[in-house]
C-alpha cells in the first residue's frame, strides 16, 4: 500500500519505541514480531514474560530480541508510582496510584509518559475508555486543545484517492471551540499523511441556506478555526455535496478556497461522524484506517477490538509517525 509503504519510509531505521499493553494477545505478537523484524519501530511488550513468550511459542513467534516489561516486578515503580500522584496533583494517592498501575494501560502510558517510550498502542481486547482515559488523565492535551479528536484516513485505489474525517471516534456533541480545534488538529494530521488540507466543515446548511442552531454551531467553529489557524483553508459550513462536488460549489458557495475540492471533512457531531466514514468504507468502498487520535501530548493509538493484524500493523506505523510531528 502506498501509504503505508511512505509512512515506513520515514520512520525505518528510527528507532521509536512504541509500547503495546497487550503483549499476548496473538493479533498484537504477529504484527510487533513483522514491524521489529523491518526495523520500523523498537517494540515494548507489556506482561509477565513467560506466558508472553508462551503465547508467543504457541503461535511460531520468536519474540527472543523483543523487550518484555512486567508490571508485577518493574524496578522504576517507585518512580512511576511518584510520577503518577503528582501528575494527578493530589486526585491519586500512593495506594490508589499502586492499584491503577496494574492495569496495563495505565502502566503503559506512565511509561509513555515519563519518555520510557514514544507512544502506545492499545485496544485489541480493551475498550476505547480502557485507553483512552489514562491518556486523558496523565498524557493530556496539547496548550489549546480542550478535548482529543478521532480522525479516520480514508483511501481508496492504493492510496490515489486519499481523505480525512473528523471526529468519528470521541466527541458526542462538541461546541464551537472544540468543533473548531478538532478541525485545526484534522488539518496538521492530514499534512502527516500528505494530504493537503482543504477543510470543510460540514453541515446541513451552505453559507446560511438555513437556519438553525445546529448550522450556527458550525458557522462560528469555522470562524474561530480561522483564527486559529489562518495558515490553513478552513471554510463553512457547507453541505457534503458543496464541499466535494465543483458543479455544486460553483452554485452553492463559488467564492469559497476549499468548496468543489476539500480534503478533509469535519463532522459537526459524532452521530453524523461515525455513519459517515462506515457509509464511505461500506458504500464506496474506502478502506478506513483509524481511529487516530488527534490533540494529545504524546501519540496514544486505539484499536477496534475487531482488528486483525494488519490493523494493529498499520496503526503502529502511524503512531510511529506521529512521534515524528513534534
Amino acid at each position: 500500500m502506498e501509504l503505508i509503504e511512505s509512512l515506513s519510509a520515514k520512520i525505518k531505521g528510527k528507532k521509536v519505541r512504541i509500547v503495546f499493553p497487550e503483549g499476548s494477545e496473538p493479533r498484537i505478537l504477529g504484527a510487533v514480531v513483522r514491524l521489529a523484524s523491518e526495523d520500523l519501530i523498537q517494540p515494548v511488550l507489556i506482561g509477565n514474560p513467560e506466558v508472553v513468550k508462551e503465547a508467543a511459542k504457541n503461535r511460531g513467534f520468536n519474540v527472543e530480541n523483543i523487550e518484555i516489561v512486567d508490571p508485577a516486578n518493574y524496578d522504576k515503580l517507585d518512580e512511576m508510582v511518584a510520577s503518577f500522584v503528582e501528575r494527578r496533583k493530589g486526585k491519586v494517592t500512593e495506594e490508589k496510584a499502586i492499584q491503577l498501575l496494574k492495569d496495563e494501560n495505565y502502566f503503559g502510558t506512565m511509561l509513555t509518559y515519563m519518555g520510557l517510550v514514544d507512544g502506545l498502542v492499545s485496544g485489541a481486547i480493551h475498550s476505547t475508555g480502557d485507553t483512552v482515559r489514562p491518556a486523558l488523565q496523565i498524557i493530556k492535551t496539547k496548550p489549546g486543545v480542550s478535548r482529543t479528536s478521532g480522525a479516520f484516513i480514508m483511501m481508496r485505489g492504493r492510496g490515489q484517492e486519499k481523505y480525512l474525517f473528523s471526529d468519528c471516534a470521541i466527541n458526542v456533541n462538541p461546541n464551537a471551540q472544540e468543533l473548531a480545534e478538532i478541525a485545526v488538529e484534522s488539518a496538521k494530521t492530514a499534512e502527516m499523511f500528505g494530504i493537503e488540507p482543504k477543510v470543510a466543515m460540514l453541515s446541513f446548511s451552505t453559507k446560511g441556506s438555513a437556519v438553525a442552531e445546529e448550522a450556527t454551531k458550525v458557522a462560528e467553529a469555522t470562524k474561530i478555526a480561522q483564527e486559529l489557524a489562518p495558515q490553513y483553508d478552513i471554510d463553512g459550513e457547507m453541505q457534503f455535496d458543496a464541499a466535494f462536488v465543483a458543479s455544486v460549489a460553483e452554485q452553492k458557495a463559488p467564492d469559497s478556497k476549499v468548496a468543489g475540492q476539500a480534503s478533509v471533512f469535519v463532522f459537526p457531531e459524532l452521530q453524523s461522524g461515525n455513519i459517515g466514514y462506515k457509509i464511505a468504507q461500506r458504500f464506496g468502498n474506502f478502506e478506513a484506517i483509524g481511529p487516530i487520535l488527534q490533540g494529545l501530548n504524546k501519540p496514544i493509538s486505539d484499536l477496534s477490538r475487531g482488528c486483525n493484524e494488519e490493523d494493529v500493523y498499520k496503526l503502529a506505523i502511524i503512531t510511529a509517525n506521529q512521534t515524528l510531528m513534534g
